[in-house]
């Protein structure tokens, strides 16, 4: 085990489930696509500039033109011709797009591999070491990604009551005198500087599922914003040392690992969350319906106690129009739960019975 190679992955997460939660809230995570794509580009102009593939302003363009794809989506969304969804499948399509062709006509023979952008080396962020004063003080992907996280951190903790706002109403935020455009630009410009740092280390198609899958996740059992980030970053880190050991035991890649956790995480909590999960919603409303069907039964042998034959174990049946078979199912439940019980083949409310009916008659009243 490399513990380099694990915390990068770890800080990837975090950084990446910060700003994440705030685009699934915002209905942009389809956004985080675009900008993972489109950043190549920035990238590849900014390369034509200074011809060195380790120059901080590589990172710089890449950034801005994130910014700039989330600038052209938006002109084309305002110009009301078209969808958000349409208008981001139209505009980063173009701009990855002309990347690929430039790097294809241009740069051959330059390590700008498009495959490495979207895919990741993960495993090779070792030998790629930040140098000291000629010592060697560990992966430069490190380094970096601990500096994004400090930085979308930072911006989470100092204008959290701002993102909150104009998250949730960006016209009150405008009353209150906060800018939901400078918000929102700034929060794009993280985006965009996370996706082009995790370039290197895990590539853009784990950088997508990292900002989207723990804050989706987190979303379908908190409520509470700083919950909901708190528990993305808790479920991001869970994901990426789950995914790495995974890697690690099976011999597959540790990106493509990290994603696939991803996806069943969230799945689990999909089906199985005790809140609202989708096989306890299932379970919650089969109790409500048998509890409600049991009243109905309860609430017709207490209104008829005196009633003699209709009654009958084998008569009551017809006087509520229910199947046989599903009125001894729920006939069996009663007797079973001791709210009714058989006597000279009529059917009778115990005291237990009688008590439950006369319980919820007081309170609807």
């Amino acid at each position: 085990m490399n513990i380099s190679i694990l915390l990068i992955a770890v800080f990837t997460a975090m950084s990446a489930s910060i700003v994440g939660v705030f685009l699934v809230l915002r209905k942009m995570s389809m956004m985080t696509d675009a900008i993972s794509h489109t950043v190549l580009l920035g990238i590849v102009l900014a390369y034509m500039l200074v011809h060195d593939l380790n120059s901080p302003l590589l990172i710089l363009g890449a950034t801005i033109m994130g910014v700039i794809t989330v600038y052209l989506i938006e002109l084309i969304v305002k110009s009301k011709r078209t969808s958000e969804d349409a208008a981001t499948g139209v505009v980063f399509p173009l701009l990855f797009s002309i990347a690929v062709i430039i790097i294809s006509l241009r740069f051959r023979d330059v390590h700008l591999d498009v495959d490495a952008v979207l895919l990741g080396n993960l495993e090779f962020t070792v030998f790629d070491q930040l140098v000291i004063f000629g010592t060697e003080v560990g992966p430069k992907a490190l380094y970096i990604m601990l500096g994004v996280l400090i930085l979308n951190l930072l911006f989470f903790i100092i204008f959290y009551k701002e993102l909150k706002i104009v998250s949730f109403d960006a016209a009150l935020a405008m009353v209150l005198g906060i800018s939901p455009v400078i918000i929102h630009y700034a929060l794009m410009f993280l985006v965009s500087l996370t996706a082009v740092s995790a370039f290197n280390a895990v590539g853009a198609i784990l950088v997508i599922a990292l900002m989207v899958g723990p804050a989706m996740t987190a979303l379908l059992y908190t409520k509470n914003l700083f919950s909901t980030v708190l528990n993305a970053i808790i479920i991001g880190i869970l994901n990426s040392v789950v995914g790495y050991l995974f890697a690690l035991y099976f011999d597959v890649v540790i990106s493509g690992s990290i994603a696939t956790v991803t996806l069943v995480v969230f799945l689990l909590v999909f089906l199985f969350n005790p809140k609202n999960g989708v096989l306890f919603t299932i379970y919650r409303r089969s109790r409500q319906k048998n509890e409600f069907k049991l009243l109905v039964l309860l609430m017709h042998i207490y209104n008829h106690q005196d009633g003699g034959e209709i009654l009958l174990v084998d008569g009551v049946y017809k006087a509520i129009d229910w199947n046989y078979n599903y009125y001894r199912k729920y006939v069996n439940l009663a007797i079973e739960k001791e709210y009714i019980e058989i006597d000279s083949n009529l059917l009778k409310i115990t005291n237990k019975g009688t008590t439950l009916i006369e319980s919820m008659l007081s309170r609807s009243v």
